[in-house]
């Protein structure tokens, strides 16, 4: 059978460059980080060389950037560990509906140790209601997490007017980037943001891997404690193969992103174009400007998503229907609920993102396919309806 992987988001394959850069820490360079003797100085030296690759990749000093396990764990830290060391200075933390579970789910963490947490509210196109953000800044506010991009419809977030507004305060600054990290080029100095978070197996490297970068000065009390990992950060053998795979990743974005861009945004357009033209009671939720070049999430109406997902795999083509995070939960994504996506589009979402190695002939593979079960699902539908 024809396998169609149109599902990056959730997870990439390891880049054959990747593969090749962490081998011989698989065979021969297998020291701890953390001994004096040659085998750990040699495998010091490349996780110290991954850092300045990721740092190069985020604009900032090596010394900024801390490897962590994954996304989870430095959103977790991020959140979790600005509210331990700043407690004294508020109990109030701002985040939006639309934010990844490991953020949502720190934040609410918290409320059981009397933190205050304000959900901001977003458009029809998934964007952050900057007037209600400035309205719901208090004295007591110490945290703000908007993500960079979401990661089921796409939509990028204004994080450079955000990070504008709270310059005017006392107020650290978060972003998740995960969904956006080889997509769109990522500058913390051009964000303004204090913390930000990147994972590895969204770019190609091995899961297992994450970043968390933290702007100098920033008064965070560390998640993992232990020995003096990660310059007493966060404790832990470091995941050597993990580090040193993240930055043959960041070295090769740093290369290829931008005919990497513009060859996703080539291929996600015409997969949108050639949906419109051939299925009707479609729609597209997000912002069709402000988004990822890779992604597209449509509702097909009359229909449920996860019975086009599942017939969609049965034809060799993977897609999600929300977020890989989420996956099994019986609600509608708590993302098009709070877009306010129409009732008859709600529980019908499919989000199709691109990868570099996808081609023009699996689109028109993808194509061929969702016409076809569009049309026998519809008529299931109406024929239930009818009996």
């Amino acid at each position: 059978m024809r396998r169609v992987y149109l599902d990056y988001n959730s997870t990439t394959p390891i880049d054959k460059e990747v593969k090749e850069a962490i081998m011989p820490f698989l065979e021969n360079k297998f020291g701890n980080p953390s001994n004096l003797h040659y085998f750990g100085r040699e495998t010091r030296e490349a996780i110290e060389n991954a850092r300045r690759k990721v740092a190069e990749f985020l604009n900032t000093k090596p010394e900024r950037i801390f490897f962590t396990s994954g996304g989870t764990e430095s959103c977790n830290w991020a959140i979790k560990g600005i509210a331990i060391a700043n407690q004294n200075k508020g109990n109030h933390i701002i985040t939006s509906a639309i934010e990844h579970s490991s953020v949502l789910n720190s934040c609410l963490a918290l409320k059981k140790f009397g933190f205050e947490i304000t959900i901001l509210p977003v458009d029809e196109y998934g964007i952050v209601d900057i007037d209600y953000l400035k309205k719901s800044i208090r004295k007591n506010t110490i945290l703000v997490s908007i993500m960079h991009s979401n990661n089921e419809v796409g939509t990028i977030q204004p994080i450079e007017e955000i990070s504008q507004i709270l310059k005017n305060y006392d107020i650290y600054f978060h972003t998740d980037a995960v969904a956006s990290a080889g997509k769109i080029k990522l500058d913390v100095e051009k964000l303004g943001v204090d913390l930000l978070t990147i994972s590895g197996h969204k770019i190609h490297a091995p899961k297992g891997v994450g970043v968390l970068y933290i702007r100098e000065g920033v008064n965070i009390e560390n998640l993992i404690h232990g020995g003096h990992h990660e310059q007493g950060k966060r404790a832990g053998t470091e995941n050597l193969i993990g580090i040193v795979g993240m930055g043959k990743a960041c070295e090769i974005l740093m290369r290829d992103m931008e005919k990497d861009i513009e060859k996703m945004k080539k291929l996600r357009d015409y997969l949108e174009k050639k949906i419109l033209e051939n299925i009707e009671d479609v729609r597209i939720n997000g912002h069709l400007e402000k988004r990822l070049c890779n992604t597209t999430n449509i509702s097909f109406g009359y229909i449920e998503g996860e019975a086009l997902l599942v017939n969609l795999d049965l034809e060799g083509i993977a897609v999600a229907s929300g977020s890989a995070c989420a996956s099994g939960e019986p609600e509608p994504s708590h993302v098009l609920k709070a877009m306010n996506v129409p009732i008859e589009y709600i529980n019908s979402p499919v989000r199709f993102s691109l990868g570099k190695e996808n081609t023009k002939e699996e689109i028109d593979y993808t194509i061929e396919v969702l016409i076809k079960v569009v049309k026998r699902l519809r008529e299931i539908t109406a024929f239930k309806k009818r009996i």
